[in-house]
């Protein structure tokens, strides 16, 4: 692991493969799910996955809202709970360098995944849709290219994922 890993896969090389390999699992029962729906399940999904936050977004909304709480506090009740806003600063400093926060766990075991991750989605079922010209039939391989695509410029997360089979 990089000390400053590359911006596209620094979320999920902070997150435990078990739960990286969950997280994949929940998207392939999706897509199985939104085909057996056909064309029109398909268009639905991708409308869901254009409003669906990820987990970058999830983080500055809570560190956002936690900061506000606590300065709120700092202000009126006790000067000790300005302490939050910066404990808070702190964090979001450390995922900006690093990927990795104290409640990033939590949100990925919450289901909140990158931003990487459901773009890989939405390519994977416009695959399986034709929609580039290419008509595939397995979810799993539409994913698995999807993700090669995406990630092709990360700093080797495909050859990992490949050496891992």
């Amino acid at each position: 692991m990089n000390l400053i890993p590359p911006t596209a896969s620094r979320v999920e090389e902070n997150t435990p493969d078990s739960l990286n390999q969950e997280i994949e699992e929940n998207a392939l029962r999706d897509m199985m799910k939104v085909m057996a729906q056909g064309p029109e399940g398909i268009a639905r999904r991708l409308d869901e996955l254009d409003r669906e936050w990820d987990i970058e977004r999830a983080l500055e909304a809570n560190a956002a809202t936690v900061s506000l709480i606590g300065l709120g506090l700092g202000l009126k009740v006790h000067r000790g709970w300005l302490a939050v806003p910066i404990a808070v600063a702190g964090f979001l400093l450390q995922h900006a360098i690093q990927g990795w926060c104290p409640p990033l766990p939590l949100m990925r075991k919450l289901g909140f995944r990158t931003a990487t991750e459901i773009d890989a989605e939405k390519t994977a079922l416009r695959m399986m849709r034709g929609d580039f010209g290419l008509l595939m039939d397995s979810p799993v391989d539409a994913l698995r290219m999807a993700e090669d695509g995406a990630t092709a410029k990360s700093s080797g997360r495909t050859r990992r994922r490949r050496s891992q089979k």
